[in-house]
């Protein structure tokens, strides 16, 4: 057992305050990693506020996690001391199921166990996340970063990045298709970065005409207002995939007219209720799918940190101590970050 330093929730009122507590010893196959540095999620607001329920409390969250090995299990092969490494949203997973045995951990059928407000199949402890100062992970659920990325901004890669990246390598998304990124946050300019290194030519879809500056510089070659009726009819039925990433219940209607016969919008942010709800309309004329996609199993997330480290992406990142990380939550549900707030846990030491 080792003692870790963190900040948790105690309640879904309470703010993070210092917390301590303990992680499992380094099993045969386990990796123990020094975090360095810790994205902030929405997620991670949604899960304290138990605004989804089956919160578990004290709650440390955390599930972009860079950091430096420094202890492997007899059995580890994957992994040497010294090695930087990367724990995204989940931990473990049934290891036997269809699903896993395809290298698609996130839908594993008995659940994958996630970083934090888990159950850890080790110890039916409740998992704890990434505000802290180290984390004992299984190496099936760990992947190896380049220290040729800068490592602070590459933390949120290991949500916001495959979160984005999965549904556009399954689509097949690449030169000479048109696609549409919807919403410019954490997840939409990592999107857009995507979307470009891909080859695809690549439109950011906003509500807000003053984004259209940072889109462009994020690699978008066309900006398109969707509050703008003129814009949308210019685009209607020309949009090879759409990667939705509102994070809110919103109205998906008006973007299934931007696709071709036969595309795809693939959600990746919502998780409550379509308002108003998709139409029937929508879809049966054209032939067109709406579906959805979850971050990425572990040989893909490590096949996205190799494209990041190959193409130099990475997210555009604030970074905080971890004494202002309530503040920093506070304008993060005020959208007030571009794009993604980064914890360097070497603060929690002082």
């Amino acid at each position: 057992m080792s003692l870790a330093k963190a900040y948790a929730a105690h309640s879904n009122t309470a703010p993070l305050v210092p917390f301590t507590f303990e992680r499992r010893a380094v099993g045969a196959g386990d990796v123990r990693i020094e975090i360095l540095y810790s994205g902030i999620c929405h997620s991670d607001l949604h899960q304290a506020r138990d605004d989804w329920g089956g919160a578990k409390y004290p709650m440390v969250p955390g599930h972009e996690i860079i950091g430096k090995v420094v202890e492997v299990g007899a059995e580890v092969t994957t992994l040497k001391v010294g090695d930087f490494a990367g724990v995204g949203c989940m931990v473990d997973s049934c290891r036997h199921c269809e699903a896993c045995s395809h290298d698609l951990e996130q839908y594993c059928a008995e659940g994958a166990t996630f970083t934090y407000n888990g159950t850890d199949r080790h110890t039916g402890e409740t998992t704890q996340g990434g505000y802290s100062d180290h984390i004992v992970v299984e190496q099936r659920f760990v992947v190896k970063v380049s220290d040729t990325l800068d490592l602070k901004a590459a933390a949120p890669l290991l949500c916001a990045g495959i979160t984005t990246y999965s549904p556009l390598k399954h689509f097949k998304v690449g030169p000479g298709q048109k696609v549409g990124v919807i919403g410019l946050g954490g997840l939409g300019h990592m999107g857009v970065k995507f979307a470009k290194a891909l080859g695809a030519h690549v439109v950011m879809i906003t509500t807000t005409p003053e984004k259209g500056a940072d889109a462009t510089r994020l690699g978008a070659d066309e900006v398109l207002v969707s509050r703008d009726p003129e814009q949308m009819k210019a685009h209607a039925g020309s949009f090879d995939f759409l990667l939705n990433t509102i994070p809110v219940g919103h109205d998906t209607n008006p973007y299934m007219g931007l696709l071709k016969r036969d595309a795809t919008m693939c959600l990746v942010g919502v998780l409550t209720e379509l308002d108003p709800p998709l139409t029937g309309v929508s879809v049966i004329f054209g032939r067109k799918h709406l579906t959805g996609s979850a971050i990425g199993g572990m040989a893909e997330t490590q096949e996205m940190m190799d494209f990041c480290a190959e193409h130099g992406i990475v997210s555009d990142v604030e970074v905080i101590n971890i004494q202002d990380v309530n503040e920093a939550w506070e304008r993060m549900a005020k959208n007030d970050v571009r794009y993604r707030f980064v914890i360097d846990m070497a603060s929690i030491k002082g």
